[in-house]
């Protein structure tokens, strides 16, 4: 598994939003992300930081059943 980067919450946001997550709302500095799929419907939730650590980072793409590597290369496109 590559090291994630550290990223902004908009950029982590715009990753996901080509991985085909769209956001359903916002409480406060929480970015709610969804996306259906054929086993039913994913979600996360995105703080709205500077710079997402690592670990949150991590805990935010198991949320939303994603890989590292799928994320990383949705960031690079």
């Amino acid at each position: 598994m590559p090291r994630l980067p550290r990223v902004p919450s908009k950029k982590a946001i715009r990753a996901l939003e080509r991985l085909g997550f769209e956001q359903v709302r916002q409480t406060g500095s929480h970015i709610v992300l969804k996306k259906v799929t054929e086993q039913g419907t994913v979600g996360c939730v995105v703080p709205m930081h500077k710079e997402l650590k690592i670990g949150t980072l991590s805990g935010i793409l198991k949320q939303a059943q994603v890989t590292a590597e799928e994320f990383i290369e949705s960031l690079n496109a």
